[in-house]
């Protein structure tokens, strides 16, 4: 899979927010705010073509037909810790949204995803489900989380994070080739550690003031 596979969202707003996460002097509650606002207008990119039905409403003047979301209500399924950081925007847009969760952590010594938790609601056949995570570096945590998705009924996935490196891209791609990925930048490369380069750090540690 190449990086022409992955959807850069580049709107300007994005850019410039993303930005200022990258810096490291950025305090910590700048930082999640940023992340809140960031991950709100990825969604608004991710969402452009979830479908309508007409539904007949009534404005002060007189009744129309009216374009609504039609099907079963969508699920961003958040993988822990850190997509708790991308999750709490796109609830601001899509409130009425299932959320489900899927608790990783990377083993330090192989960097292989090592599953402790796992809550989704029900129905996920039926619904449009919004994978997410900040960062898709060496994409282990991310193939195990959609793995478990897909396992748990989901037929409908996309996957969305801040940051990509590209050796993420071509082993989710390879893993999971129908499920399209999203991220506002693809960064140079990852370090012997995992790391993306430039990166912004460990976003779970950035989000939650743990670094």
């Amino acid at each position: 899979m190449s990086n022409a596979d992955a959807t850069v969202i580049d709107h300007p707003l994005v850019q410039h927010k993303l930005t200022l996460m990258r810096m490291k002097d950025t305090p910590t509650a700048v930082f999640r705010e940023l992340l809140r606002e960031i991950s709100l207008l990825l969604l608004y990119e991710v969402a452009r073509d979830l479908p309508l039905v007409m539904e007949e409403i009534e404005t002060p003047l007189e009744k129309m037909q009216s374009p609504v979301l039609g099907g079963k209500k969508l699920c961003f399924v958040s993988i822990l810790r850190a997509g708790d950081g991308l999750l709490q925007g796109m609830l601001d847009l899509v409130p009425s949204a299932r959320v489900g969760h899927v608790g990783l952590y990377r083993d330090p010594e192989t960097l292989e995803a090592v599953e402790y938790y796992f809550k989704v609601p029900h129905s996920l056949g039926e619904r449009l489900c919004i994978v997410v995570d900040p960062m898709l570096a060496t994409a282990h945590s991310s193939i195990a989380a959609v793995d478990r998705v897909k396992a748990a009924g989901a037929r409908n996935l996309k996957f969305v994070c801040l940051l990509a490196a590209p050796e993420g891209i071509q082993a989710f791609g390879q893993a999971h080739p129908d499920v399209p990925i999203y991220t506002a930048a693809i960064d140079r490369e990852l370090n012997d550690h995992g790391y993306i380069l430039p990166g912004l750090g460990d976003a779970g540690d950035r989000i939650f003031g743990t670094k």
